[in-house]
């Protein structure tokens, strides 16, 4: 897709970093462009008004102008209230700023998907609500890129989910039915299948099998690179618990 000029386009940034002396460079994510690049020229400088303005999670409008792969910030101005993370929170924001980086492609729009980065930073504001959020993301976040998880129905059979029945989750093929102990997929439960197809994972067991899930499934798309936001959460709680305890080892790698 071809850029000439862009005004006041909602916005959210994903990464910068420095550029020459004073200037730097942003990946920013649009509803309407999808993932674009921009040369912040001056951004850095002691005179700039916009250092403040221009960082992850804050929504902004953004105007911009040029063609190609590098376009020039020409404008920015927030665009609604600002979100405040802290402590890990602010790590699972990352996590989900490396996930567009990674698996989206520039000038790619996926309105849905803003919308649902938009909510889940609103969502993990609220207490108790980090996990939940982030495999709901996820869950879009494949959909949208064309990878979607079947959650409904049993693969070969097309026979409903059921709640009480245990599935073996094959990443290429969906969930299958299988005899006790004989589980060459993800071992999970139909309860956990419904909870992520319906958003309501508010139980320890689905949210626990919905993470295992998930993470199987980005991983195929990831490919062999870590996560830099997953290292540094596992570290921030090492920093955290010289001795983590068995309910704090469970959050570890919560992204």
């Amino acid at each position: 897709m071809s850029i000439a000029r862009v005004s006041l386009q909602p916005a959210f940034v994903l990464h910068h970093r420095p550029y020459r002396d004073t200037s730097a460079l942003l990946e920013i994510f649009t509803p309407e462009f999808g993932r674009v690049g921009l040369v912040a020229r001056g951004l850095r400088s002691a005179k700039s008004r916009l250092q403040g303005v221009v960082q992850p999670f804050n929504p902004l409008l953004i105007s911009w102008s040029g063609r190609g792969e590098l376009a020039t910030l020409t404008g920015c101005e927030p665009n609604g209230a600002l979100v405040r993370l802290d402590g890990a929170r602010v790590l699972s924001g990352f996590y989900l700023n490396e996930l567009l980086l990674r698996l989206l492609h520039r000038h790619d729009p996926h309105p849905a998907l803003f919308e649902c980065y938009a909510q889940t930073l609103h969502l993990l504001q609220q207490p108790d609500m980090e996990q939940r959020a982030l495999r709901i993301f996820e869950k879009h976040l494949l959909r949208e890129i064309g990878y979607a998880l079947m959650l409904e129905h049993e693969a070969e059979s097309g026979v409903p989910i059921e709640p009480a029945q245990v599935y073996s989750y094959h990443l290429e093929r969906g969930p299958l039915t299988c005899a006790a102990g004989a589980y060459a997929g993800i071992r999970i439960q139909g309860h956990s299948l419904l909870a992520l197809l319906n958003e309501t994972l508010h139980d320890a067991s689905s949210l626990r099998e919905a993470k295992l899930l998930m993470r199987a499934a980005l991983g195929l798309y990831l490919g062999n690179k870590p996560l830099q936001s997953r290292e540094l959460y596992i570290d921030f709680h090492k920093s955290r618990a010289p001795s983590p305890s068995p309910s704090a080892a469970a959050v570890l790698g919560n992204a």
